[in-house]
């Protein structure tokens, strides 16, 4: 059995597609998304169809929760306020109840996902290193954690201590404890513009990270056509 699993796919349909595309060819049959379905990009309805229609395992993101209510945007950069704004008015109320109830974490089989932390799953704290994962790990109460929120793929392993994987692919082991990072569909931001996502094989335990290439050309259209600013477009030449 083998588990396509993705998040930070912010509205980018391209790219999203081509995930889906490439974990069908590498025969996943069943899908997690650990949330940010939306924001940032020009297809946030699009999207959120196809999330649905899969029926899988999802989580909400911190762009998933501010987009479904009616509150006040403040706390949030220029660019973030722009594109949320334009994300609500292009929601359905249908849309936004779906963002609205989706959970913060949740088990599925073997492993726990999560947007953000564990520790603390709605404060949208980041992690970006052993540290942070050491702090995410109190809380973990399966083998494996997938999360994503930096945009940024990562691997982090815990057995006598912990410890940065720094491969892009590594085996689950039993007695140790694993947080993965599975990176960004709609938005990478480590230098690397292709999309990024996790499959994780339960009979060969085993977890890959994978780069896709997509019509990322496309997508800055689209997000020009539909007015957001251009800095949107040109960050994802740039995987920044």
């Amino acid at each position: 059995m083998k588990f396509a699993i993705f998040g930070d796919i912010h509205a980018n349909l391209e790219a999203l597609n081509a995930v889906l595309e490439d974990a069908s060819n590498h025969d996943c049959t069943h899908y997690v998304c650990i949330g940010d379905i939306v924001g940032y990009n020009a297809n946030p309805r699009d999207c959120l169809d196809i999330i649905r229609r899969l029926d899988c395992p999802v989580v909400k993101g911190n762009h998933d929760e501010v987009a479904s209510l009616d509150t006040e945007l403040v706390g949030l950069n220029p660019l973030a306020q722009h594109s949320m704004q334009w994300t609500r008015d292009n929601l359905s109320s249908d849309d936004k109840l779906y963002l609205r109830e989706l959970k913060l974490l949740r088990q599925v089989r073997d492993f726990t996902i999560v947007h953000a932390t564990l520790d603390s799953p709605s404060s949208w704290g980041y992690v970006t290193s052993k540290f942070d994962a050491l702090e995410s790990l109190g809380y973990q109460y399966t083998p494996v954690c997938f999360f994503g929120h930096t945009h940024v793929p990562a691997f982090y392993v815990k057995s006598l201590r912990i410890e940065e994987h720094s491969g892009k692919s590594l085996e689950i082991e039993p007695g140790k404890k694993y947080q993965i990072n599975v990176g960004s569909v709609g938005q990478p931001r480590d230098g690397d513009p292709r999309a990024s996502y996790c499959i994780y094989d339960l009979g060969a335990q085993r977890v890959i990270n994978r780069r896709i290439e997509y019509d990322i050309k496309r997508t800055q259209e689209k997000i020009l056509e539909a007015g957001l600013p251009k800095q949107l477009a040109e960050r994802l030449s740039d995987g920044k």
